[in-house]
């Protein structure tokens, strides 16, 4: 029987709707996987370290280190405070769970799984952070000031809002006391509130505070400015910050809808995906089974050619969903977003990496879409040519046998390839290089933590780096600068206050706080000057070496340790931890040439131990200033970095290159610029041709920001070819 004329028609038709039904349902599906799944915003944010970039990369780069400083010059805070903190204010964990929260609000209202856009961020994790950082600095001061056994914040945060309260409305706060002040001073003090004041309000009210702080009334003159400076705008600006700060939260949409319009853009592309996920997604569905079926049924009733109909189809589909995968990279170039010109390099750098690894994941999702289409249709092919033959089972059959040879074969290959593959893993290494093995260790250069126990991990206030001590030696540092210490006794912390500038009476206050806050805690500890502000145990953390250098048996470890304990306690400490076998003796002679390297991972002898002022009891205990020189370390600029002997001399064989900026304390924005590759290389040659010996140390804080480490590596190689 003779097929209706109009029956090729209907089964063109069908075959182009089910073509372009097929690259419809791959396209949308894709998205579904990707862009419209949380999980996947948060796998590429990981992918590409974007929490931990920010803080190493953005936030210290150079060029936007004149602009941060500026704004951080303006607070009436240390740099180093803010800058050092911000990991333990607000730290990766935190951040990326509050983004996390925003990504599922949004991927939620984008799918249409909620009817409203809710974006908020729970503060109290940040808050938390922030009060027990502040605490830390000032609980001891508010619980002497309130007389009271522990600090009341919420009473001290009632009564200063009072006090703020009675100055915006110009009455002069009960209990400040009179300060003498000389005429300087005092002129120096009105300067400083009067630039508080509206430009246009400033001279009328200088003689009245001029004449309060030149008698050291400051109350009288902080009434004066308040009515000024507590403007109505401020207060409101107040009450915002205060509601939000009750409820735990930020309403991220509220601000949004204030602004610029940016959610309108959400709005547009959530009405669109609505309606491709509702509409067009379900309607391709449809009419692509219904074409199908019209292949199908409309077609001669050999099973054979309704097989190959249908491979046909379902393969041009899978070809035409690749080819539109290729022109979607062709056409983006790997990039959606295009950073504006005013971006600094490394937020650029972020950008481009994260919209890079998203598309090319989006691509790989819709081409294996494609690639499971065109296989699809390849069976059905293959069912067809073997339908028509009549052998279906014979082709199972055989497909199966070869299949299992092709198994076979690829295990024996695998088998036979072991050998080869032990046979070429034997070669020597140490320090991660084969070539680094024939240099002594006074040759060759190692990437050191300034004060390695200082870290953000550890909750340290004002730390110098961010992983703990197992992470600084993961991340390549192999000599660790640590300070050893007891924990302050009240009368130790006295003595420093008497060497200090506060008046008697707030020495007295403190020390009783001190007394009352701050007692003492047994054993060894690793701290920064103070215990209070952060410590860990000394033998704990020395296991923890010991047993990274037992998991790396290629790895020589130098620990320079600021000795504020005997020798005889650090030599029990060590002895604790079980660190005996692991412990190098230098030679008495320190002009004596060391061991190579290979030497000393052939002994396990692996753990080079100094001390900054003692020398001994134990033979593995020595004196660091005996073997080493230095360079100066209180830089308070890249600029003033110079290579001038300081402790040590200038004629030994190790050298301890000091490389980091100290304005306080740490300086975090100043990090990314002396830790750069080529500012550690240049000034290590500079100061190796002044002094006349390779730097053996590279001392550096935040050593996960820069280039540290690639720096390092780049000295060495050059040792390995010169040698």
């Amino acid at each position: 029987m003779r097929a209706p004329p109009w029956m090729p028609v209907l089964r063109g038709v069908a075959y182009v709707c089910a073509v372009l039904c097929v690259v419809v349902v791959a396209a949308t599906a894709t998205a579904r996987s990707t862009v419209l799944n949380a999980g996947f915003h948060r796998d590429v944010l990981a992918r590409e370290r974007t929490y931990e970039r920010l803080y190493d990369e953005v936030l210290v780069d150079p060029e936007l280190t004149p602009v941060t400083r500026d704004l951080l010059g303006r607070l009436p805070v240390d740099e180093a405070l803010l800058t050092s903190n911000l990991k333990t204010v607000l730290p990766p964990e935190t951040l990326r769970a509050l983004t996390d929260e925003q990504i599922r609000h949004l991927i939620a209202y984008l799918r249409g799984d909620r009817d409203a856009l809710t974006l908020s961020a729970d503060l109290r994790p940040v808050v938390e952070n922030l009060e027990s950082l502040t605490q830390t600095y000032f609980g001891d001061l508010v619980a002497s000031l309130q007389e009271r056994p522990a600090p009341d914040f919420p009473a001290f945060l009632r009564e200063l809002d009072v006090s703020l309260e009675r100055v915006a409305a110009g009455e002069p706060p009960r209990g400040l006391p009179k300060l003498s002040l000389t005429p300087d001073q005092a002129a120096m003090a009105a300067d400083a509130l009067l630039r508080l004041v509206p430009e246009g309000q400033r001279a009328a009210l200088r003689p009245e505070v001029d004449v309060a702080l030149r008698e050291g009334d400051v109350a009288t003159a902080l009434a004066a400015v308040g009515p000024a400076v507590f403007s109505d705008r401020t207060r409101e600006a107040v009450e915002r910050v205060r509601a939000a700060a009750d409820g735990g939260g930020w309403n991220i949409t509220a601000d949004l809808e204030r602004g610029d319009g940016s959610l309108d853009t959400v709005h547009r592309i959530r009405g669109a995906t609505h309606l491709t996920l509702g509409v067009v997604e379900p309607l391709a569905a449809v009419l692509g089974a219904a074409a199908l079926a019209a292949l199908w049924f409309t077609g001669p009733e050999s099973l054979a050619r309704r097989l190959r109909r249908l491979g046909w189809t379902l393969a041009a589909g899978g070809v035409l969903t690749a080819l539109c995968v290729a022109v979607a990279g062709l056409v983006t170039g790997g990039r959606v977003v295009t950073p504006p010109a005013s971006w600094p390099d490394s937020l650029v750098r972020l950008v481009d990496d994260v919209q890079g690894t998203a598309l090319d994941r989006v691509l790989a999702g819709a081409l294996t879409a494609a690639f499971v289409t065109l296989a699809a249709g390849a069976v059905a092919l293959a069912l067809g040519v073997a339908a028509q033959r009549r052998s279906v089972l014979e082709v199972a059959r055989r497909a199966s046998v070869w299949s299992a040879a092709g198994v076979t074969g690829v295990a024996l290959s695998g088998v036979a390839l072991v050998p080869l593959v032990f046979a070429g893993g034997g070669a020597r290494v140490c320090q991660g290089s084969e070539r680094l093995c024939a240099l002594r260790y006074d040759e060759v250069a190692q990437l050191t933590s300034h004060n390695a126990m200082s870290t953000t991990a550890d909750r340290f206030i004002g730390p110098l780096q961010d992983p703990d001590i197992v992470g600084q030696l993961n991340a390549g540092v192999r000599a660790l600068q640590i300070d050893t210490y007891r924990w302050e006794r009240p009368e130790e912390v006295t003595a420093r206050l008497e060497e200090s500038d506060f008046p008697p009476e707030t020495r007295r206050r403190i020390t009783d706080a001190v007394a009352r806050f701050n007692p003492p805690r047994p054993g060894l500890w690793l701290c920064h000057s103070v215990c209070r502000a952060g410590a860990v145990e000394l033998v704990p953390t020395l296991r923890e070496i010991g047993d990274w250098l037992r998991g790396h048996p290629t790895e020589v470890v130098t620990l320079i340790v600021q000795d504020a304990v005997s020798g005889a306690d650090t030599e029990a400490a060590f002895r604790a931890a079980g660190l005996e076998d692991l412990l190098h003796t230098p030679q008495r002679d320190p002009s004596r040439p060391w061991p190579t390297l290979g030497e000393m991972t052939d002994s396990g002898r692996r753990l080079v131990v100094f001390a900054e002022t003692a020398d001994g009891p134990a033979p593995w205990y020595r004196n660091f200033y005996a073997y080493a020189m230095e360079t100066p370390y209180a830089f308070r600029s890249p600029g003033e970095m110079s290579c001038l002997p300081h402790r040590g001399g200038g004629d030994k064989r190790l050298f301890l290159l000091n490389h980091f900026v100290t304005i306080d304390g740490g300086s975090r924005l100043d990090a990314a610029r002396v830790n750069a590759r080529a500012s550690i290389v240049d000034r290590a040659r500079a100061c190796e041709r002044a002094r006349g010996r390779p730097v053996t140390f590279v001392a550096v804080d935040y050593v996960t920001i820069g280039e540290a480490r690639s720096a390092v590596d780049a000295l060495n190689a050059e040792r390995a070819e010169r040698s």
